[in-house]
């Protein structure tokens, strides 16, 4: 009952008041996004939502956030590396993950849900096992069970066996849990590293399947 109706009517509910809220404080952040990123405040990329039961493949959306980074390129127009590229502004929104807060669109379209896995890049879908690709058997999340358990400290192997393990074990109680450890994560800072490299380690498959 839950998963496939009330997780997705308390989505609904919830992000067109969050929406309505929030609003102030979204046209804040986007006003000075323009400023602090010389242009575009927002970054906008397709990723892979849920599997559609009718064509067995995922439905493909529009990501929105807050861009964190400028485009700054060198004499190539190549951009130049992540730690030059992101600037105190950007650092406060991943800090605080208020880069985030854009996504409260896609909950409200449908894209995503307030909790599930993580939706990564379209260019990883040929490289999941079978098993990790059941991460898409549901929307993916704002937040998730490895966000709030590792975030960016943990492997793509740690992740996918969490994304895994909560599509199999969706409820009310486990939502409300992960959203509280989440909070948790966010206000003790962790799993964010900024002095090491700018840029998550990219996913490259399965080697031993």
């Amino acid at each position: 009952m839950y998963e496939k109706i009330l997780k997705r009517v308390i989505d609904f509910l919830i992000s067109f008041v969050a929406l309505i809220v929030l609003l102030p404080v979204l046209l804040i952040l986007t006003l000075t996004g323009i400023v602090a990123m010389r242009g575009n405040p927002f970054f906008i990329q397709k990723r892979p939502g849920r599997i559609d039961k009718n064509t067995g493949e995922e439905k493909i959306f529009s990501l929105i956030k807050f861009r964190t980074m400028k485009n700054l390129g060198d004499e190539n127009g190549d951009l130049v590396e992540d730690q030059k590229r992101l600037n105190r502004y950007g650092k406060f929104l991943r800090n605080t993950s208020l880069d985030e807060l854009p996504e409260l669109i896609n909950i409200f379209k449908g894209d995503m849900s307030f909790v599930g896995p993580r939706p990564l890049l379209v260019k990883y879908l040929p490289l999941y096992s079978e098993e990790q690709r059941h991460r898409h058997d549901v929307r993916p999340g704002l937040t998730g069970y490895a966000q709030a358990h590792g975030r960016n400290s943990i492997t793509w192997e740690e992740k996918f066996i969490m994304d895994v393990w909560y599509t199999r074990n969706i409820s009310f109680k486990t939502d409300l849990k992960i959203i509280s450890d989440t909070i948790k994560t966010v206000l003790r800072q962790e799993g964010i590293d900024f002095n090491s490299s700018m840029k998550v380690k990219e996913f490259t498959g399965n080697k031993n399947d």
